[in-house]
């Protein structure tokens, strides 16, 4: 799917969850974490919260797209791994709908590295 790089270990996304940033919104949740590779890389999760296996697939299918089409958008140095957990209400929503979101959501982010970094 046009060169995108997924997160495959457990640990990697629990790396994302304990010790990366994260951002909150009814439709997704979004952390972010440097990675130290020369390569951006998402993750999607999808827990039993959200229905069964049709709705889980959706939600993780709808979050992709979203991401497919804002990555162009989105100019930021490589080397992060962005983990998006799907929300209830996120197989009822359209990608369209989510695109705008996840754009606020990784530029609040990395706002926040480059504070972080500054006060070092």
């Amino acid at each position: 799917m046009k060169n995108l790089k997924t997160i495959k270990l457990n640990k990697e996304y629990k790396r994302a969850y304990f010790q990366g940033s994260y951002k909150a919104h009814p439709l997704v949740v979004t952390y972010l974490i440097k990675n130290g590779l020369l390569e951006n890389r998402i993750g999607i999760t999808t827990s039993k919260k959200i229905g069964k296996a049709f709705a889980r697939n959706r939600a993780r299918r709808i979050i992709r797209a979203a991401y497919l089409n804002i990555r162009q958008q989105l100019s930021f140095e490589t080397g992060y791994d962005i983990v998006f957990v799907a929300r209830a209400d996120t197989a009822k929503a359209k990608s369209s709908d989510l695109e705008p979101i996840l754009i606020k959501q990784i530029q609040f982010l990395l706002s926040l590295k480059i504070k972080k970094k500054k006060y070092k």
